[in-house]
C-alpha cells in the first residue's frame, strides 16, 4: 500500500519523506490555508516546492465547478511538474473532466467519494486515483471502511486501474484496516504514519537491550 501525506507543510512533508516511506502528497485549498498560504500564484508556487522534496505524486485541488474552469486550472496545474496529479470533484463535471484529463494521459485523483456508485464512475470515466473520505463517514455514524471494501469488489470485479485512495485517515488503525482491506493508497497526517512505529513491548524490550549492554561496559 503506498502511503501519502494529507498536508501542505512542507516540514512534515520532508520528515515523512525522510523515513523513506513516502509515495507522495495530497493537499487541498483548506490545508494550504492553515499553512497561510493564500493566492494563486503563491499556491502554485507551494504545489512546485512540494513536488521538489517528494518522489511520488503530488494531487493539485482545481478550485472551479464547472467542465470548462477545470479544464483550464487542470491543465494548468498539471503544466507545473510531471507529478501533478489533477484533483476534481465528484460531480457531473469533474467526472467528465476526468475522461476529458485520462484521454489526454494527465493523472486525476476524483475526491470527495462517499458511494459506492461515484467510485464506479470515476473509474469509468478513467481516473487515475479515486478518494473515499472514510473519516467524515466515520463522523456520522457510518462505517467508512465498508465503503473501502465494497469499491475493492467491484474494481477487482472488472480489473478497473483506478487506485483506491483512502482519505480522510484520521489514526493509525485506519491505516491497518485499509490495509487489510487492500486500498491501493492511504493519506492522512502525519502522524497516523508516525503511530506506525509505536508498541510498548519494542519501547520495553529496547531498554532491556540497552541496560544489560551497560551491565557488560
Amino acid at each position: 500500500m503506498k502511503f501519502f501525506i494529507d498536508t501542505a507543510n512542507l516540514d512534515q512533508i520532508k520528515e515523512a519523506q525522510d523515513l523513506g516511506v513516502l509515495d507522495g502528497v495530497t493537499t487541498n485549498p483548506s490545508l494550504m490555508a492553515k499553512e497561510g498560504i493564500t493566492g494563486k500564484e503563491n499556491i502554485l508556487n507551494h504545489y512546485k516546492a512540494i513536488c521538489e522534496i517528494v518522489d511520488g505524486d503530488v494531487s493539485a485541488e482545481v478550485i472551479a465547478t464547472d467542465f470548462d474552469g477545470m479544464i483550464q486550472e487542470g491543465e494548468a496545474l498539471a503544466a507545473l511538474h510531471p507529478q501533478i496529479v489533477v484533483k476534481l470533484p465528484m460531480i457531473k463535471d469533474g467526472v467528465k473532466a476526468a475522461k476529458y484529463f485520462s484521454d489526454k494521459g494527465i493523472k486525476t485523483n476524483v475526491t470527495l467519494v462517499f458511494s459506492a456508485g461515484q467510485a464506479l464512475l470515476a473509474a469509468k470515466a478513467g481516473a487515475t486515483y479515486v478518494s473515499p473520505f472514510l473519516g467524515r463517514l466515520d463522523d456520522i455514524s457510518t462505517d467508512g471502511l465498508n465503503l473501502i471494501a465494497e469499491i475493492r469488489q467491484i474494481y477487482d470485479n472488472y480489473n478497473f486501474e483506478t487506485q483506491i485512495l483512502s482519505a480522510s485517515v484520521r489514526h493509525t488503525m485506519h491505516v491497518i484496516d485499509c490495509a487489510k482491506l487492500g486500498s491501493d493508497v492511504m493519506t492522512g497526517p502525519l502522524s497516523s504514519i508516525l503511530g506506525l512505529l509505536n508498541h510498548p513491548l519494542t519501547d520495553i524490550g529496547l531498554a532491556k537491550f540497552l541496560a544489560d549492554y551497560k551491565k557488560g561496559n
